[in-house]
């Protein structure tokens, strides 16, 4: 099992290019399966995640074709093109590997009145029930029945029909779900309480270039006005806002000086504003944002929340930069109970980290020392790659299966600014 090595203490300066967004991108090849015509995705990242959704919509007879991107926006592009569906079943055997699997559930049964989902997995962050999926396809009109580890829903004869979507919380793949659903649904769907990140509205922009027609996009209020039939299209994934962040975060615990190419303020407000209260530099130019640290950092008091709060996606990676910071920091997570499965870790490398429920009270300590340690998700990854370019002497983080699936070529954007940091196959 590979592993990452990082010897500390270098200063990060220099460009790192941000990838498509993850978050996007496993929503957005989903929505292939709702029109026979060819959807290419521009801006493609090349991660683990992306190779799983791609084996997934294979089975589903979704043809994937993955080609070097010309033009603007160089890199890598795939075109889907879901001409059939051969299948309605989406197994176990893949859906376990990648929550977002539960994806295809809305765009399946809109396009085939049916389909057969396994529950899904991903990382071990807490429960994220998937309740509020079914209880939006249920909405529409959809019979849902659980069995044997499987959804299996269906739409009356005649196909999903218009509703009202009320959710008592805010959830994104639900949200995305929902709307996928609802595009080809017949009549008019109101979304109430819907999930505002800007992976969903970047859903919504490639499903109106498909020829949806969707109201209100950016809002906590979506009204969908359904389809016959949607066309292909060509859309470029939005930049990774939390590939971003996390790059900003490194910076940071090493006073470094980076731009991140490509990112989009817009997308990363609060986390911007708290970089800056944190004692950062940061500047919005043309390329993207530079982050400048210009000194010691400074304790911060966060709290996480659905977007345009601060994002639970960031929590770690913070948590490892305020192990560095002055004073005391006080991290509260109210979206998942189950996301300080980093503490140990970084309090193996030397941090002053104390939990109770889901606040996290962080001391700042002088430095860290390298050590081995182990990632537990994807996020949490990060934030011990982030501690250890920090830290005194060598630092071997192991199970980064977790980080391919969420961080392209790492390895290779932090060589480029300046980081001592190599793969090490297993």
């Amino acid at each position: 099992m590979d592993r990452i090595k990082i010897r500390g203490g270098h200063r990060l300066k220099g460009q790192i290019p941000i990838s498509g967004a993850k978050n996007a991108v496993l929503a957005l090849m989903p929505a292939s399966l709702l029109t026979s015509e060819p959807l290419t995705l521009i801006n493609l990242p090349r991660l683990a995640d992306v190779d799983s959704c791609c084996h997934l919509l294979n089975e589903l007879g979704v043809s994937t074709m993955v080609a070097r991107s010309k033009g603007a926006h160089p890199g890598r592009e795939i075109t889907l093109t879901a001409d059939t569906i051969a299948s309605t079943i989406a197994p176990y055997d893949i859906v376990r590997k990648m929550r977002a699997s539960i994806l295809v559930l809305g765009p399946l049964l809109a396009r085939e009145g049916e389909a057969t989902v396994s529950l899904p997995g991903g990382c071990a962050i807490g429960n994220r029930p998937i309740d509020l999926h079914l209880r939006a396809l249920e909405a529409l009109g959809a019979d849902i029945e659980l069995a044997a580890g499987y959804v299996r829903a269906r739409a009356p004869d005649g196909g999903l029909r218009g509703g009202i979507i009320s959710f008592p919380v805010v959830s994104v793949g639900a949200t995305e779900n929902a709307v996928m659903a609802a595009v080809l649904a017949h009549g008019e769907t109101v979304i109430n309480n819907a999930a505002r990140e800007p992976e969903i509205v970047d859903l919504c922009h490639c499903l109106i270039a498909m020829g949806a027609k969707i109201d209100g996009v950016g809002n906590s209020r979506l009204v969908i006005h359904g389809c016959d039939r949607l066309h292909g299209a060509t859309h470029v994934v939005m930049p990774d806002r939390i590939e971003a962040g996390s790059y900003a975060c490194a910076a940071a615990i090493t006073g470094g000086d980076v731009l991140l190419q490509g990112a989009r303020s817009a997308d990363m407000a609060e986390v911007l504003v708290e970089l800056k209260q944190s004692g950062l530099n940061i500047s919005v130019e043309e390329e993207g944002i530079r982050v400048q640290a210009d000194g010691p950092l400074k304790g911060l008091t966060l709290s996480t929340a659905p977007f345009p709060g601060f994002p639970t996606d960031m929590q770690a990676q913070f948590m490892a930069m305020l192990a560095l910071g002055q004073g005391t920091s006080v991290l509260t997570e109210t979206i998942f109970e189950n996301r300080y499965m980093h503490v140990p870790e970084l309090v193996r490398m030397g941090a002053d980290i104390q939990v109770k429920g889901r606040v996290a009270v962080v001391k700042g300590v002088s430095g860290l020392v390298g050590a081995e340690v182990m990632a537990t998700d994807l996020r949490a990854s990060m934030s011990l790659i982030i501690a250890a370019l920090a830290a005194e002497g060598e630092t071997q983080v192991h199970r980064v299966y977790h980080l391919d699936r969420g961080y392209e070529r790492l390895e290779e954007k932090l060589s480029a600014v300046g980081a001592d940091i190599e793969r090490i196959g297993g």
